[in-house]
């Protein structure tokens, strides 16, 4: 039974609250000043890209695909968290396709080149992380500061009928 994959997509999100991107914003237009509260609770996550398994032929081994993300903070102690949200039921990550789900597993490594991470729960926060980028598009410096990793287990791959399957993968990051 051969299965074939199509790609999990993202969605790049900007953490933090609202008002302080707000505030910015008014700053980039030259209607006031931004204050330093403002500009130091500044998160950005960039470098998202779909993840596309393709053609799945081994079912007997977990497909596990990882990217290297760039997640930067303007604070002073760049900590920030990460939450995740599947396109499933409540936010589940599943796949879906051929008249039938696909689960799959996210993890969240806080350094760039990792095949492994912590394991995501859907709508669940991972806290107390920290980033070493320097630049807000990891253009100079590091060139990337995490992992996001996306797992099919061999378990669900078994489960599965022969299809295309589709999802979409929510990765927020917000200041700590």
């Amino acid at each position: 039974m051969a299965l074939e994959r199509s790609p999990v997509r993202n969605r790049q999100r900007r953490g933090g609250s609202r008002l302080p991107r707000l505030l910015l914003a008014l700053a980039a237009a030259g209607l006031t000043p931004a204050p330093a509260a403002a500009q130091e609770k500044f998160i950005k996550i960039g470098n998202l890209v779909d993840y596309n398994f393709g053609l799945i032929t081994n079912l007997s081994a977990n497909q596990s695909m990882a990217r290297d993300i760039c997640v930067y903070s303007a604070k002073a102690t760049p900590g920030y968290n990460v939450r995740a949200s599947g396109s499933g039921a409540g936010g589940a990550f599943t796949l879906t396709g051929a008249g039938s789900t696909l689960g799959y597993e996210v993890q969240w490594a806080a350094l760039p080149g990792r095949t492994t991470g912590t394991i995501l729960q859907p709508n669940v926060t991972l806290s107390g992380l920290t980033t070493n980028a320097t630049q807000a598009n990891c253009s100079s410096g590091p060139l990337a500061s995490a992992s996001l990793i996306v797992m099919l287990r061999a378990t669900s791959l078994q489960a599965a009928l022969s299809g295309t399957y589709t999802g979409t993968l929510t990765v927020i990051v917000s200041a700590e």
